[in-house]
C-alpha cells in the first residue's frame, strides 16, 4: 500500500513548478458569451445576481455536505449537490485522446499522452485557482473517465489521480465522442480538447461544430512528436503499427515529400475549419519546454478576441 508521501509525489508528477510559476500571474478566461459569472472575470449572460436554485450535480469529494440535496438522497439513495446561480462560474472540461497513438515518442522526449497529461493538470491548477470548476473526460473509442465539474480545491486531486491512471490501448473514434460529449455536457461553457488528432479530419470538424453549435467556446491542442512533424527518417526503418495498422519496414527517403504534404494538407484544413467556427486552434511540439508553449498561449489569449 503507497504510503501518504508516495501518494503526494504521484499526485503532483503532473504539477510541474516552473510550468506554475510561469503561468501564474495569467488566467484563462472566456471570450466568448459562456454560463459563467465570478468575480468579473468572465462575460456573463445573466443579468443582475441572483441566489435561487439552479441545478444539481453530483457531489465530489470535498464539496460542502451543507449544500448536499438530503431529499434527492432519501429517493434515490444518491448524493447531488444544490448549485446556485452565485456559484455558476466558468464550467471547463479537458478532453484528453488516451488512444494508443498517443504514447508515440521520440528518443528523449516524452510521450504525446504524457505531454496532454501535464498541460491537464496545469489548466486544472489554474481553473481551481481562479474560483472556476473544471471536469476531466478521457477517451479514445469511447469515454473511459467522465469526471464532473467542480471548483473544490479536492477536486484537484481527484483529476491529478485519473491522470496518473491512464493506459493507451484502444483506436480513436475523436469525432463521435464529441457528438457524445456535446449532449452530455449541458451547460454552456469552456471546451479544451488534448489530442493529436489522427483522426478523419471531416468527423473532427463536424464534432468540433457540435461543441460549438452548443455554445460551447473551444480549444484544440494538437500534440504531435518531433518526427512526426519532421519525419526525419534517413535509413530502412522498421514503423510499428498503431490503432490496429501493421508494421511497416521501408525507405522513410522515399515517402518524406508524400509525408509532409499529406501533413501539411491536414493541418491547414484543421486550422481553417477551426477558424470558421471561432475555435482556438494551438499546434504542440511536445519537444518544447510546457512552460513556454501554456504561457505562451495563455498571454496571446488574453489580448486576442475573435473577430
Amino acid at each position: 500500500m503507497a504510503t501518504a508521501p508516495e501518494e503526494n509525489k504521484k499526485l503532483s508528477k503532473y504539477l510541474d513548478p516552473k510550468t506554475l510559476t510561469k503561468i501564474g500571474g495569467l488566467d484563462l478566461k472566456a471570450r466568448l458569451i459562456v454560463e459563467g459569472y465570478i468575480s468579473g472575470q468572465h462575460k456573463s449572460p445573466y443579468h443582475g445576481f441572483s441566489v435561487e436554485f439552479a441545478e444539481h450535480r453530483e457531489y465530489s469529494p470535498g464539496d460542502d455536505l451543507k449544500h448536499l440535496d438530503w431529499k434527492v438522497l432519501g429517493k434515490t439513495d444518491r448524493l447531488y449537490i444544490k448549485q446556485y446561480e452565485e456559484e455558476t462560474n466558468l464550467r471547463s472540461y479537458i478532453l484528453v485522446d488516451t488512444s494508443e497513438s498517443m504514447k508515440y515518442a521520440s528518443p528523449g522526449n516524452v510521450s504525446k499522452l504524457e505531454y496532454a497529461c501535464y498541460i491537464a493538470a496545469s489548466l486544472s491548477y489554474l481553473l481551481v485557482r481562479q474560483q472556476d470548476s473544471v471536469g476531466l473526460v478521457l477517451f479514445d473509442n469511447t469515454i473511459k473517465k467522465y469526471v464532473p465539474a467542480s471548483s473544490s480545491p479536492a477536486h484537484l486531486r481527484l483529476i491529478l489521480h485519473e491522470l496518473g491512471q491512464i493506459v493507451p490501448e484502444q483506436r480513436t473514434d475523436t469525432g463521435g465522442i464529441f457528438h457524445d460529449l456535446a449532449e452530455r455536457i449541458k451547460r454552456k461553457g469552456l471546451v479544451v480538447i488534448l489530442s493529436d488528432l489522427f483522426d478523419d479530419p471531416e468527423k473532427l470538424l463536424f464534432g468540433l461544430q457540435h461543441f460549438r453549435h452548443r455554445r460551447h467556446e473551444v480549444i484544440v491542442f494538437q500534440l504531435l512528436d518531433d518526427f512526426e512533424i519532421k519525419f526525419p527518417f534517413e535509413n530502412m526503418t522498421m514503423f510499428e503499427g498503431y490503432e490496429g495498422w501493421k508494421e511497416l519496414l521501408c525507405d522513410p527517403r522515399s515517402l518524406r515529400k508524400d509525408y509532409l504534404e499529406e501533413y501539411k494538407g491536414f493541418t491547414e484544413k484543421m486550422k481553417r475549419g477551426c477558424r470558421n467556427n471561432k475555435i482556438d486552434f494551438v499546434e504542440v511540439n511536445t519537444k518544447n519546454p510546457l512552460d513556454v508553449v501554456l504561457s505562451a498561449y495563455l498571454a496571446n489569449r488574453l489580448n486576442s478576441k475573435f473577430k
